[in-house]
């Protein structure tokens, strides 16, 4: 897959679909939905429980198909490309790092270290021929810039939630991504674990201009100071998207959770609670 400045060729933006659908067993996830994302735009997709926010993240990871419409990825359609190959380019962090944990927890030895060490292979075990002595310098640095350099020699299994979310996040970036999906990667987190990832995901936006990154969260406490733009999902409808100070409104989210909210920023950061009716 050809590479240049960051794009994957084809269509100019990170993702971009277009009249999408996708139904599952004849209920519908998503319906008509229009999205692009252009390059180095950091997103906070927001909704209600089973509005599809997982779902339209799956889809701009190349782990789900359309039922109908179409969905482009690093420039490549979903349907015309090599997904093996695509999703080399694309890094997931899924929601409490089931795809990660549950294989790399088996073996209570693997450091966290090595556990970063294993997304350059996108491997659930450890390719120990295929790391050489610049892997495992990026496996240190990439530890460094999340803010948890000391975890080097932690056995993975005994990390706290937090610690093994920014190993997590590590993890994903040793294959030099184009595109970071966060899919609820404060979930399980107390009050300082998670400003610590949101702290950590803030730096990689001013440290990795290049980088696209989108977040699936349920609060709006969780989104970064750094996010440009926003996505309101409700109903398996796109409400609201846009740049963020546009969508994130007392109004908008009002509308997206079906009761009256209020909306409060401070320091780049959003915080909301419901309005109390009048007794």
């Amino acid at each position: 897959m050809n590479r240049e400045n960051g794009r994957d060729g084809g269509s100019g933006a990170a993702v971009e679909i277009a009249g999408m659908t996708v139904k599952v067993v004849g209920r519908t996830l998503l319906a008509e939905v229009d999205w692009r994302v252009e390059y180095g735009e950091h997103w906070v997709i927001l909704g209600p429980n089973g509005a599809g926010k997982t779902t339209l993240l799956s889809v701009a990871s190349a782990v789900r198909f359309p039922s109908s419409g179409t969905a482009a990825v690093l420039g490549h359609r979903l349907g015309r490309v090599d997904l093996r190959e695509l999703r080399r380019h694309i890094g997931l962090v899924a929601a409490g790092g089931r795809l990660v944990d549950e294989a790399l927890m088996e073996e209570e030895s693997l450091t966290a270290h090595t556990v970063v060490l294993t997304g350059y292979t996108g491997s659930s075990v450890p390719l120990w021929d295929r790391y050489g002595p610049r892997e495992h310098e990026k496996a240190h640095s990439l530890l460094a810039d999340l803010g948890c350099k000391d975890l080097a020699d932690r056995p993975f299994a005994v990390c706290s939630q937090g610690e093994r979310g920014r190993v997590r996040i590590a993890r994903a970036l040793m294959a030099d991504p184009a595109i970071l999906m966060l899919d609820e990667p404060f979930t399980g987190l107390d009050l300082p674990a998670r400003e610590d990832l949101i702290t950590a995901v803030e730096d990689l936006a001013e440290s990795r201009p290049a980088l696209t990154t989108v977040l699936v969260t349920h609060h709006l406490e969780e989104v970064p100071a750094t996010t440009t733009h926003a996505l309101l999902v409700h109903d398996a409808r796109i409400l609201a998207a846009g740049p963020v100070q546009e969508v994130l409104t007392g109004d908008n989210l009002s509308q997206c959770y079906g009761r009256p909210l209020l909306l409060d920023h401070a320091d780049g950061r959003w915080y909301v609670r419901a309005a109390r009716r009048p007794r």
